[in-house]
């Protein structure tokens, strides 16, 4: 399962592991662009708005109904605003696109995971700007938009850390990775988007193709345990990181909360 698979690293992940005779569940919010995603490489559109947690509860009900053995979910949907946007649910959004709703996904198809027979294994799109950020459990939704992405892509790290700490008795792998400079659609109507998709920006940056090396490498390794809960800046393991990212009482208290803002239950 990759979400956010309608277009760029997404799309180009899923076609590749299709290709290799994986079973593709296509995730994505553009109806037209992820049909034909789907359609092109044999598998199974599915539709939600990260904007709206009632649409990413009504996404784990469909691939639940749909697929009775997940081995690989991909949460790799993500998005950059230039000006402060609310969800519908109350939340800053990038907070919510990028850490809420794919934490809530997680959560809701954590006993179809289990249940992988081989093991299943959960990898998360990040961004090396995690460094630049910094955490404020007791204001998770005000934080500044210029500062809402490293935040998010830290909440990312977190959230990847603990999940390995929950769920290293099911069987279950979390790793986390940065996949370079892409070109895509990320940020899609900022000047930043405007410059990463000029001419020169395309030949400065990475394409898809091999924006989706790591999250297939990921995917496809034989075995993980060993990198369980950590985080790859592309193909290269990072060490345990410093500061907030590498601070496991974070990575909890973060957690409870985000269960807490998505009505999950707490405790684990």
């Amino acid at each position: 399962m990759i979400t956010g698979a309608s277009s760029g690293i997404g799309a180009e992940a899923a076609r590749r592991l299709a290709e290799l005779g994986a079973t593709v569940a296509v995730v994505g919010r553009s109806a037209e662009k992820t049909a034909a995603v789907a359609d092109r490489i044999g598998g199974r559109a599915h539709l939600a708005d990260y904007g709206r947690l009632d649409d990413v509860r009504r996404l784990a009900a469909d691939l639940l109904a749909a697929y009775e053995r997940i081995d690989v979910l991909a949460n790799n949907a993500g998005a950059i605003f230039t000006s402060r946007a609310v969800s519908a649910d109350g939340h800053e959004m990038t907070f919510q696109v990028n850490h809420l709703a794919p934490f809530l996904l997680t959560n809701l198809l954590l006993d179809r995971l289990a249940a992988a027979p081989d093991g299943a294994r959960v990898i998360n799109t990040g961004s090396n700007v995690y460094r630049q950020a910094r955490l404020d459990l007791d204001d998770l939704d005000g934080t500044p938009v210029r500062r809402a992405y490293p935040a998010s892509k830290l909440a990312t790290l977190l959230f990847t850390r603990e999940l390995a700490r929950r769920t290293r008795d099911a069987g279950l792998t979390a790793v986390a990775f940065h996949p370079g400079f892409v070109a895509t659609d990320l940020g899609r109507g900022s000047p930043v988007f405007r410059l990463m998709n000029s001419r020169a920006g395309r030949v400065v940056l990475s394409g898809p193709k091999r924006g989706a090396e790591p999250l297939l490498n990921l995917a496809t390794a034989a075995s993980l345990q060993a990198v369980n809960g950590t985080y790859f800046d592309r193909l290269k393991h990072e060490e345990p990181p410093r500061g907030q990212a590498g601070d496991s009482g974070l990575a909890r208290e973060l957690w409870e909360r985000s269960a807490r803002l998505t009505g999950l239950p707490e405790s684990a």
